[in-house]
């Protein structure tokens, strides 16, 4: 109440805002909450009614053992689904705040106990909208604040007298980014791909590729939240304030997931998916999947206790195991989701059975057991830029496509077509198709978004793997002659000799990308229609492109050696002989690895003048003609198909080392990673061995304190003797009879001299320890002075004998006046 009362006192009567109030009742008590909150403020206060539409000004309080839900702007009520205890009203109520009110929810945390309303948090924050909480220093009960705080769902925190304000500053600063007007959208977007700049270069990941439409909608809350006019201004503000660039990144990461989500899907994962699988598969074999932005694990290991769950069901017992590969872009989540430890509110999302069987409830929350956390290695990766997962027979990326541009969308697909074996699963999410790629994959569960590879027909070529993603580069350089800096007669004279006499010649790189040109080349080589391409191959002129890609290939195979071959090339209307000569580069060091390819006109004689020529004398020269292109497409094709077969087994075994040596490192990560939770958890539970130590021994301290303080205002001299009567322990006044010094401790009492004319302590504390029968007499010292001496033994909590205390009263003075008192009683005898 107090907090709410805070907060509402600020809130003036004209805001143009609706509050909805959403309390932990008690279900058996009437309300007051209505009365009692109208003298706090000047809106409206009512209680909620069902189908009631909410109007600005004007605070709705949810009625006692109720659910309350809002559908296009209409408050509906509901009776709760858990008993009382269990129940979320907070968390219920943001969620369906988050699906019909979108970024124009506004979520507010005051006092509380518990973690309700961190997931709803969540989802309001997927939607675009923005949160507030109370500083939990001013709340009286602090824990659904710090729940809040500790799940990074926080946008403002403030004592709850000053959210009101800040909230109102909020709505009335939020810029709405303009995209119908062309001059301001293209401002917008210029703006937009500087903060993608500014994100890469302090993040090292992209944000260009998102759809942007999530990127607008995370910019204007920012521009809300610090109370920025215009875009232009949070460009500049990001510049000045890295950690501002931080926040943004983390608010374009989308964290929103909860366990089994979407149950249909789970359930026909269950029945009908994963035995499929192991039903293909033989007994003993390892089952892989792979879980992209599984942002805090929940989805892994949803999909790891389905497995389990089957499993366990199967008939006879299968010994088959699963490997999930989890990864995201945020370290944060991923180190969360190593952990295993969620809030108490998972009740809603996992069954009490599933609860009992895969979890370990803990003070704060719940942790999943080890057999399920094994399953599972999380990692770092951005889907975009790193090397993905590969023989998986089930692939789950499930609303992650959503936020990316269909560009990237169109690229990843035929990714996950690869990584998957032939009849993979592809789990998405409902709201995400294949659309380019549904040649690639066939439905399986209707309208469930589960589908399974078809073994069509996709070369690697046209897989664009994680390092093709970027943008391409642009255009190569067109190759400039190098610069004549003659200065003299013989420099003149040379290059007049290359330019005249010289054969024309290109140099290129093993793909034909050419590097430079010399001399005249035009005669053979011409630039290719469309986009500028300057490859060799690309370029040749007709009758030039068959000889030169054949002895292009041939000179690669047998370098150093040169390779020359003769071709006629269509110019002008004329058919020109030349030859032309490759040679692959070994000197100088500079050039190696590079290609000379030079073209030398052949001068033919004249031919005979004959008469015109008729069909029947064409046809054997066109017959051999005919012939030798087919032998050279022939002897090309057949080059071409075994360079193919070569390239393709060599990537395969390249791409299975890579393979290998990917889950060899990702093991070990994970191994390692598994370590340091180990070692943090063993240093975790030292330290809080130490503290209690530590307590113990300022405990103890203490005591010992006490006892010496007390035994020294007593002034009575005690001894402490072991079952041995060894000394244990004695008191400041004891070596005033015994001489004691510190080296005397575990000694036994029977070698230390004393000024007591008693030789039979020994004997009698050796009865006190027999009989458990204590001892007093009064025992004179060798200077005359008196003690009382007590033998007790020596009780332990548990009620155990453990020696014997000794104490020493002095009772010199009372003997004194007792000797005094004889004596003067003998003299009034006489």
């Amino acid at each position: 109440m107090e907090a709410i009362e805070l907060f509402l006192r600020q809130v003036p009567d004209k805001c143009g805002l609706a509050f909805i109030i959403v309390q932990h009742l008690d279900p058996t008590r009437k309300d007051m909450l209505v009365e009692l909150l109208q003298h706090a403020t000047p809106l409206q206060v009512l209680q909620i009614k069902d189908r009631q539409r909410v109007e600005p000004n004007r605070i709705y309080i949810i009625p006692p053992n109720k659910d309350v839900s809002i559908l296009h702007g209409v408050l509906h009520l509901l009776a709760p689904a858990k008993p009382r205890g269990l129940r979320l009203p907070i968390d219920f109520f943001f969620q369906s705040l988050a699906v019909d009110q979108q970024n124009r929810s506004i979520a507010v945390i005051l006092s509380g106990m518990g973690s309700d309303g961190t997931v709803g948090l969540g989802a309001i924050k997927a939607q675009g909208g923005v949160v507030f909480v109370q500083a939990p220093a001013s709340a009286k009960f602090d824990a659904m604040p710090r729940s809040a705080i500790d799940a990074g769902l926080a946008d403002v925190v403030a004592p709850a007298e000053e959210l009101a304000g800040k909230i109102i500053a909020y709505q009335a600063r939020t810029p709405q980014l303009d995209q119908t007007d062309p001059a301001m959208a293209s401002k917008t977007q210029s703006a937009i791909e500087k903060i993608c700049i500014l994100l890469r270069s302090q993040t090292g990941h992209d944000f260009s590729q998102y759809k942007r439409s999530t990127i607008y909608r995370r910019i204007e809350r920012r521009l809300g939240l610090r109370q920025i006019d215009g875009i232009d201004g949070y460009v500049k503000y990001l510049q000045d304030n890295p950690q501002e660039t931080q926040l943004l990144f983390k608010e374009l990461l989308i964290g929103v997931t909860n366990f089994f989500r979407d149950p249909e899907v789970w359930e026909f994962l269950k029945k009908k998916v994963i035995p499929a699988l192991l039903a293909a598969r033989a007994a003993g074999g390892v089952l892989r999947a792979w879980v992209p932005g599984c942002s805090t694990g929940e989805e892994a290991y949803s999909l790891a206790m389905i497995f389990k769950e089957v499993l366990a069901q199967a008939q006879p017992a299968h010994n088959f195991s699963l490997q999930i590969f989890a990864t995201d872009l945020d370290k944060d989540s991923v180190e969360r989701a190593r952990q295993g430890a969620y809030l108490p509110n998972i009740v809603n999302d996992v069954s009490a059975e599933r609860l009992s069987r895969f979890f370990v409830h803990k003070e704060h929350g719940y942790r999943v057991n080890q057999e399920i956390r094994e399953t599972v290695i999380f990692a770092t990766q951005n889907i975009i830029m790193d090397p993905p997962f590969t023989k998986l027979d089930i692939l789950s990326c499930r609303n992650l496509l959503i936020y990316l541009a269909p560009e990237l969308q169109k690229k990843l697909l035929p990714l996950f077509h690869y990584s998957l074996n032939p009849g993979g699963i592809l789990c998405l999410g409902n709201a995400e198709s294949l659309g380019a790629a549904a040649g690639l994959f066939a439905p399986l569960g209707g309208k469930l978004r589960i589908y399974s590879r078809l073994d069509a027909s996709l070369l690697t070529e046209q897989v664009e793997f994680p390092a093709a993603f970027r943008a391409p580069a642009s255009a190569a350089a067109t190759p400039v002659a190098a610069k004549v800096t003659a200065h003299n007669l013989q420099t003149l004279a040379d290059q007049l000799l290359l330019e005249r006499y010289s054969p024309a010649a290109v140099l290129t790189n093993e793909l034909g990308d050419i590097l430079y040109i010399s001399g005249r080349t035009g005669k053979y080589l011409e630039p290719a229609a469309g986009k500028s391409n300057w490859n060799i191959h690309a370029m040749a002129r007709e009758g030039l492109q068959y000889e030169l890609d054949s002895a292009f290939r041939k000179a690669l195979r047998t370098r150093p050696n040169a390779v020359r071959t003769r071709a006629k090339v269509e110019y002008n209307d004329a058919v020109q002989a030349v030859d032309v000569t490759i040679e692959s580069l070994q000197e100088p060091k500079t050039l190696r690895g590079m290609v000379m390819v030079m073209f030398a006109d052949v001068i033919t004689p004249p031919a005979a003048a004959v008469n015109p020529p008729g069909r029947a004398k064409l046809a054997p020269a066109a017959m051999v003609k005919l012939d030798q292109e087919l032998r050279q497409a022939r002897e090309e094709m057949q080059s071409t198909q075994e360079e193919m077969q070569t390239s393709q087994e060599e990537l395969k075994s390249a791409n299975e080392e890579l393979q290998s040596t990917n889950e060899e490192l990702q093991s070990t990560n994970e191994e390692l990673t598994t370590s340091k939770e180990e070692m943090q958890s063993l240093n975790e539970e030292l330290q809080t061995l130490n503290h209690e130590l530590q307590a113990k021994l300022d405990e103890l301290s203490h005591a010992n304190d006490d006892m010496r303080n007390l035994l020294d205002s007593t002034d009575i001299a005690t001894l402490f003797l072991d079952n041995t009567l060894k000394v244990r322990r004695y008191t400041a006044q004891m070596t005033k009879i015994i001489k004691f010094i510190p080296g005397d401790v575990n000694r036994p009492i029977t070698d230390l001299a004393s000024d007591l004319v008693y030789p039979e302590l020994a004997a009698d504390a050796r009865a006190v320890l027999q009989t458990l029968v204590f001892k007093e007499r009064p025992v004179k010292t060798i200077d005359e002075r008196w003690f009382t001496v007590r033998i007790m033994p020596y009780r332990t909590l548990d009620n155990r004998i453990d020696g014997v205390v000794i104490t020493f009263v002095n009772i010199t003075a009372a003997k004194t006046l007792e000797a005094t008192l004889r004596q003067q009683q003998a003299d009034h005898e006489v």
